[in-house]
């Protein structure tokens, strides 16, 4: 049997996810994060990406996140994120007009423009774009 950790993948909405895996891979602010049975406790903030993790047994399920915090203690791994959706149901069409609604406004600033929201939200929208066509490869 193989040596597993709790993972709850938590959003404002809902629980996503909940149970366990042998391995997880995360995009941390400070890089790629590869977590296992037995990693060091952690607490970082997440990048927009997606959260690869390999269930029990071997089966791989991949998640979208756009930010948020993960915690790492002995036997639990918890990912808090403000929105998850698993990749199956991502809508490339809405992740296309999003993008293209983000670099409008970075493009054509009006008096009421936000630079550090239409970057994240170009952010977010790209990560949703690469997992989509990741999952298609």
């Amino acid at each position: 049997m193989a040596v597993t950790v709790h993972l709850d993948v938590v959003s404002a909405e809902t629980s996503i996810f909940s149970g366990l895996v042998e391995a997880i891979q995360i995009t941390g602010s400070e890089g790629e994060l590869g977590i296992h049975p037995g990693h060091a406790p952690l607490l970082t903030t997440l990048l927009p990406g997606m959260v690869r993790l390999v269930k029990q047994f071997g089966e791989e399920e991949i998640i979208y996140i756009n930010g948020g915090v993960l915690e790492i203690q002995p036997g639990t791994v918890t990912v808090l994120a403000d929105t998850a959706i698993r990749a199956e149901d991502l809508d490339e069409q809405a992740a296309l007009d999003a993008k293209k609604r983000a670099e409008e406004h970075i493009a054509n600033p009006t008096a009421d423009f936000e630079y550090a929201e239409a970057a994240m939200e170009l952010a977010e929208a790209i990560a949703q774009l690469r997992l989509i066509r990741k999952l298609r490869k």
